[in-house]
């Protein structure tokens, strides 16, 4: 299974012959190494509905014939734009051809803005557990920290969790590291920081706030192998 990390929250996943990319927001992400013409994606994960998620996921989805797989409220929503999606919800889980997709709770908002200025009920914002070649990946999207982590580590363990720490908008830095201890990853990867100015952070002050070894800093591009 290679990981690679595309700034912002954009996670890309190679397993079981799939590519997975989880929050395409490609166009205007001054910190990935991706473009959006030249991605190829079989799956795209989103964990809310906020544009800075969404981001690309129609054209990368039409191009590519690709499924979208996010809540039922933003997966109708996108299938009204002729995307393929797979709807679910928190606490679903679903076993599909690359893994399974469990959905968890998270704490934030999910209205997509459109270009006319209305905002598009987007559902109920989740982080996604994903269960492939026997191990398990959280993408926890956009959330503050909440005590139930706890036992989304205690019964799921986690081999490696990307969670937010650009706070304002998520979890800063201190409470993020909280979050690590209760998911008890064996490994935990900062996102969502820098992208803007209200969420410009050091990743490296996050990385010391954990135990000696746990945390690892991703470049744009940088593969993990697992």
């Amino acid at each position: 299974m290679k990981i690679s990390y595309h700034g912002h929250s954009v996670v890309r996943i190679e397993t079981g012959g799939k590519t997975i990319l989880f929050d395409p927001f490609i166009t205007g992400n001054g910190l990935t190494d991706l473009k959006a013409s030249e991605v190829k994606v079989d799956v795209i994960v989103l964990t809310h509905a906020h544009n800075d998620h969404v981001g690309d996921t129609v054209e990368l989805a039409k191009r590519n014939d690709a499924l979208v797989i996010t809540n039922a409220d933003l997966a109708t929503y996108l299938g009204w734009q002729g995307v393929r999606t797979h709807g679910m919800n928190i606490g679903g889980a679903y076993e599909f051809d690359f893994g399974k997709v469990k959905m968890t709770q998270a704490f934030h908002g999910s209205g997509y803005a459109t270009e006319d200025q209305q905002i598009i009920y987007g559902g109920m914002p989740a982080g996604v557990l994903l269960f492939a070649e026997g191990k398990t990946i959280f993408h926890a999207g956009d959330t503050g920290l909440f005590s139930d982590m706890k036992l989304i580590g205690e019964r799921h363990p986690i081999e490696l969790a990307f969670l937010p720490i650009g706070d304002n908008f998520t979890m800063g830095p201190e409470d993020a590291a909280v979050a690590a201890e209760f998911l008890q990853a064996k490994q935990v990867v900062p996102i969502h920081f820098n992208t803007f100015p209200p969420i410009k952070q050091d990743p490296q002050k996050f990385i010391e706030l954990l135990p000696e070894g746990k945390g690892r800093i991703l470049q744009p591009g940088e593969i993990i192998e697992l």
